[in-house]
């Protein structure tokens, strides 16, 4: 009886092997992300109804912060001072361009459109990733690579909806009270801006703001920033809940998170816009 000697595997095209490997694990990838998902918004419930004490320790945490962050208020201040100079930017770009051609008048129509629509939802998601999203993944990570979340495993506790679901709830419940304040910060550097620096009469400009200020605006660009905040909350919670090799790992597992969820919140951002105002605007220049 003689041994058959085990066979090697193909080495022909190995440069399409490679790539095709690549595609597989990418696949595969986006498969494990797609249920993490699923199991993380469908923990929300369990974790309202079993977690109330880590719900409730999470929404003050995520809004006035820890630490250091404690002590300049917060979550609060940085994305107020995040909107605060995007409204500035938005008065000194629209009113010099705005009076190069002779309409510097409609200054406030550009704080009207801009800050509900684009600036303000993709501000609020920028400062939520770069807080409360990096923060979380970075407490998510450090449990991990200590075996924490193992531990909780083990007693019985539903990891996902404990650590997850409690965070990517409290993240959309802190969202709600500092997206508005973040619009009116927006508003007053707006307006500050062209009355006060460019010496633009606060009447002419309040015409103008109000005239094209529109409430449904202001309630779709509200319901913006919450898809946005569920989004980059996930993306974060599952970067820290798989995080692995030791410190330097959940370091790097901090910087791929933040990349990916402000390319996703650019992208909600984009998509958003495009169902509710469509490619025309859906508003028309007169008043």
């Amino acid at each position: 009886m003689t041994a058959t000697a085990p066979t090697k595997p193909s080495s022909q095209f190995p440069r399409t092997q490679r790539t095709l490997s690549r595609w597989a694990e990418s696949w595969n990838r986006l498969g494990r992300q797609t249920q993490f998902y699923g199991y993380a918004l469908r923990g929300i419930g369990d974790a309202v109804v079993n977690y109330k004490v880590e719900l409730l320790r999470l929404i003050a945490q995520m809004s006035l912060g820890m630490g250091a962050l404690a002590i300049i208020g917060g979550t609060l201040v940085i994305v107020g001072f995040l909107t605060l100079s995007a409204g500035a930017w938005i008065a000194v770009q629209a009113y010099n361009q705005l009076a190069d051609v002779g309409v510097e008048a409609l200054a406030g129509f550009t704080s009207a459109f801009l800050n509900v629509r684009i600036t303000s939802p993709a501000v609020a998601g920028v400062g939520l990733a770069a807080t409360v999203g990096a923060g979380a993944t970075a407490q998510l990570g450090a449990m991990r690579i200590n075996e924490e979340i193992d531990a909780l495993e083990v007693m019985g506790i539903r990891s996902i909806a404990y650590l997850v679901s409690t965070r990517v709830l409290a993240g959309v419940l802190v969202v709600i009270p500092l997206y508005c304040i973040a619009v009116q910060v927006a508003f007053v550097a707006a307006r500050v801006g062209t009355t006060f620096f460019y010496g633009q009469s606060s009447g002419v400009y309040d015409h103008y703001f109000t005239t094209f200020l529109n409430p449904v605006d202001l309630i779709w660009s509200f319901l913006q920033a919450i898809a946005i905040a569920v989004v980059v909350m996930l993306v974060h919670t599952y970067y820290g809940f798989t995080a692995s090799g030791g410190p330097a790992g959940v370091g790097e597992a901090v910087g791929r998170a933040v990349r990916a969820s402000l390319v996703v919140s650019a992208f909600v951002t984009l998509l958003v816009s495009l169902s509710i105002y469509g490619q025309s605007g859906n508003f028309n220049l007169a008043g």
